[in-house]
């Protein structure tokens, strides 16, 4: 029998005697306010995440992302890229306060193209 993703989380959550809630939120997405701007142009972010969780940061500029890295990393937890426009950030357990990381992004849009640096201000809670 397969479950829906909404029951999967449940059951996960509902078993937080058993495993730790940031495991049911490794494969989410970051809670973001971003203000992407266009190819060629930086930009800035903000994500929250639990202290010792972890979360997911895609590049979400319109058009194809042709190359990233990691530019800054934190001081406050983990950055790992899975793949071209996907990094995976894990808050430091135990951590309470705020955090920054930069990420370097090559890609084409509509309507311009080039690097952008996209500055993230964690909020560890």
């Amino acid at each position: 029998m397969r479950l829906s993703k909404a029951a999967t989380l449940a059951l996960i959550v509902g078993a937080t005697s058993f495993m730790s809630v940031s495991l049911a939120l490794a494969a989410s997405d970051c809670p973001t306010l971003a203000e992407l701007a266009d190819w060629g142009e930086n930009s800035t972010g903000d994500i929250s995440v639990m202290s010792g969780g972890s979360c997911q940061f895609p590049i979400k500029m319109r058009g194809t992302v042709s190359g990233s890295d990691i530019l800054q990393k934190p001081l406050h937890g983990k950055l790992k890229k899975l793949n071209i426009a996907t990094y995976e950030y894990k808050a430091k357990a135990r951590y309470k306060g705020s955090d920054t990381f930069a990420i370097k992004a090559t890609g084409q849009g509509p309507t311009t193209s080039g690097t952008s640096i996209i500055t993230v201000h964690a909020t560890i809670k």
